[in-house]
C-alpha cells in the first residue's frame, strides 16, 4: 500500500519554507521533517546578516582584526561562493552588503570599524582550522546561496531518514529528490506564458529585479560594477544544487553572455527572461 505524502511548512530564512515527504509513515515522515527543520534552522543562526549572534556577524565585525573560527558549514558555504565569484570574474562577490546596506535592503550591522570601499570578495581569507581572516575591514552577506545550502542540508536529512521521495522548497530555492520528473513552471511576469522546467533530483532557484519593487528588496547587485540591476529581468537555473543554482542566479542576471561559460562548467542551465525579449534558455 502506498504510503500519503506528508507536507508542512515553516518561517525561517525570512520566507516560508516548506517540505514535503513520501516513503514513510505519518510519524516518521513527521520526524524527520523536525530534523530537516533543524539543520535549517541551524544555517540561519550561523549565517544570518541580520542576528547579531550569528558567525556571519561575527565576522564582519571582527575578522578585520584577527582569525575568527567558525562551523565548518559556514566555512564551506564561504569557500563555495569566493569559488563563484573568482568563476565570474566577480558579478558575484559576496562583499556587496555595504552597497546594500546603502541602498536600504540590510540593515547596517553594529560593527566598529566601516567597510573599506575598495574591499571585495578576494580580501576574504580562509584558513586551516575553519578560520577566516579579512585583509580589510568589509562586510559579507551570504543571503541567498546560504538560504540554498539550507535547503541541500533539509533534503539531505530528509534523504537519510529513508524518505523516498522529497521536496524542500524555501522562496525561491527548491530541490527534489525522487524517481519520477516533476513540472515546475518557472515565475514569470503576470499575465504571460510561462515555461515548465521538468525536475528530478536536483535544484532550481530564480531571482528577479522587480520593476515595481519601491524597497529595492528585489534587486540584485553586480558585484563588479557596484550598481544595482535594471529591473525587468527575471532568471531561474537549474543545478544539482540549490546553494550552486542561487549563486549562479546573480551571475547570470548581471551579465548572461559571460554566465554562459560558468553554467557550462557547473553542468547548470539558465532561463533568463528580460522585457524587451521573453524568456531564452542559457546556453545555447
Amino acid at each position: 500500500m502506498r504510503v500519503a505524502e506528508v507536507e508542512r511548512a515553516r518561517p525561517l530564512l525570512g520566507t516560508f519554507v516548506s517540505m514535503r515527504v513520501g516513503g514513510l509513515p505519518p510519524a516518521r515522515a513527521q520526524r524527520a521533517i523536525d530534523l530537516a527543520f533543524a539543520e535549517v534552522q541551524a544555517v540561519q543562526r550561523r549565517m544570518s546578516f541580520h542576528d547579531p549572534d550569528s558567525e556571519l556577524s561575527q565576522l564582519n565585525r571582527q575578522a578585520a582584526r584577527r582569525a575568527v573560527t567558525v562551523h565548518p558549514q559556514t566555512w564551506r558555504v564561504l569557500a563555495r561562493a569566493l569559488r563563484i565569484a573568482a568563476a565570474s570574474g566577480g558579478s558575484f562577490d559576496p562583499s556587496v552588503a555595504p552597497r546594500l546596506v546603502a541602498l536600504g535592503v540590510l540593515p547596517a550591522p553594529a560593527a566598529e570599524l566601516a567597510p573599506d570601499p575598495a574591499a571585495d570578495w578576494r580580501d576574504v581569507r580562509l584558513l586551516p582550522g575553519f578560520r577566516v581572516r579579512f585583509r580589510r575591514p568589509l562586510w559579507l552577506d551570504l543571503g541567498g546561496i546560504a538560504k540554498g545550502h539550507a535547503v541541500d542540508r533539509a533534503l539531505a536529512r530528509l534523504r537519510r531518514c529513508g524518505a523516498t521521495t522529497a521536496c524542500v522548497d524555501a522562496g525561491g530555492d527548491l530541490r527534489l529528490f525522487g524517481p519520477e520528473e516533476e513540472a515546475v513552471a518557472l515565475r514569470g511576469p503576470r499575465g504571460r506564458p510561462r515555461p515548465v522546467v521538468w525536475l528530478r533530483d536536483g535544484a532550481l532557484a530564480s531571482s528577479a529585479v522587480e520593476p515595481e519593487d519601491d524597497a529595492l528588496s528585489g534587486r540584485v547587485l553586480d558585484g563588479r560594477r557596484g550598481w544595482a540591476l535594471a529591473p525587468g529581468r527575471r532568471v531561474t537555473v537549474a543545478a544539482a544544487q540549490a546553494w550552486l543554482a542561487d549563486a549562479l542566479t546573480k551571475v547570470v542576471l548581471a551579465d548572461p553572455p559571460q554566465a554562459r561559460d560558468v553554467l557550462a562548467r557547473c553542468a547548470a542551465q539558465a532561463w533568463l527572461h528580460t522585457p524587451d525579449g521573453g524568456w531564452h534558455r542559457l546556453p545555447r
